[in-house]
């Protein structure tokens, strides 16, 4: 039986037949989906394999949960949603390795503030942050400070302070903790974190 699609979109008749298990209908929203939702991806990742690897993580669960989708006119996002959520999930763990964190210093890992957020939005960010890099203890604001203010790297910072590049490494990791809890929950503070902080 030929499966009678729209060309560009996702329709009742497609839905219903993914729901059934119609791998023709996945491999068609595959199609649809899988270059953009790499870029979309990518945009946030800045790394090709990871995209690739979250790009299959959404599809597979997709295909898990198809029975589930009711509203063709939602796929859409409920896709993004996914793509976004693992992306996000994937930056978490990045930051907790504190060897990723030097890596970090000077990469532009998302770059899409200007496109999400308006001025105002940005700077009251920017004040919650201030506030509460405020409240950090003394030697873990010293750090932080020095490594994003100042720019200097872990092994200077142990120099400057007197202190071993291992304890450098432990006040960063706990000011880190401590800011992404006590943030605002949002997914836009979620997404502009790492941008912001490292």
């Amino acid at each position: 039986m030929t499966l009678n699609l729209n060309k560009d979109n996702i329709t009742y008749e497609l839905l219903t037949r993914l729901k059934n298990g119609d791998m023709l209908a996945f491999d068609r929203v595959y199609e649809l989906y899988s270059h953009k939702l790499f870029s979309f991806v990518f945009k946030i990742l800045k790394n090709e394999a990871e995209a690739d690897d979250i790009v299959q993580e959404v599809f597979v669960k997709i295909w898990e949960s198809r029975q589930k989708l009711e509203d063709y006119r939602l796929l859409n996002s409920y896709i993004f949603t996914i793509a976004y959520n693992n992306s996000i999930d994937l930056i978490r763990k990045r930051i907790n390795n504190t060897k990723y964190l030097e890596h970090l210093k000077n990469s532009s890992v998302i770059n899409v503030t200007p496109n999400l957020i308006s001025q105002i939005e940005f700077n009251e960010l920017n004040s919650q942050a201030d506030k509460l890099i405020a409240n950090l203890p003394e030697r873990q604001k010293q750090v932080y400070l020095l490594h994003r203010e100042e720019g200097l790297t872990y092994p200077e910072i142990a120099e400057r302070l007197g202190i071993s590049k291992n304890t450098v490494e432990n006040h960063m990791v706990k000011a880190l903790k401590y800011l992404r809890q006590n943030m605002d929950n949002s997914l836009l503070i979620n997404m502009l974190f790492v941008s912001l902080f490292i």
